[in-house]
C-alpha cells in the first residue's frame, strides 16, 4: 500500500490512542522491517516442524522395530 502513495500523502502512525505524523521513508523501513522479521519467524518455525517431523519418524521406525522384535519374541 506504500509503494501506491506519493510525497503529497500525510502517514500517519499509531501510538496507544493517537495518531502522530510519521515520515514516508521512516514509515517503509519500520514496515520492511516486520516484513523481514515475520519472514525469518516463519522460516525458524518451518524448519522446527521439519525437525520434529524427522523425530517423528525416527520415533516410527524405532517402535516398528520394537513391536517387531516383540513379536518375534512371543
Amino acid at each position: 500500500e506504500l509503494e501506491l502513495l506519493d510525497s503529497t500523502n500525510t502517514i500517519y502512525k499509531l501510538l496507544g490512542p493517537v495518531l502522530v505524523k510519521q515520515e514516508m521513508e521512516e514509515a517503509k523501513t519500520t514496515v520492511s522491517k516486520r516484513l523481514e522479521y515475520i519472514t525469518g519467524e516463519i522460516k525458524r518455525y518451518e524448519q522446527q516442524m521439519q525437525e520434529l517431523e524427522r523425530s517423528s519418524e525416527q520415533q516410527r521406525e524405532t517402535l516398528g522395530r520394537l513391536q517387531q522384535e516383540l513379536q518375534r519374541a512371543q
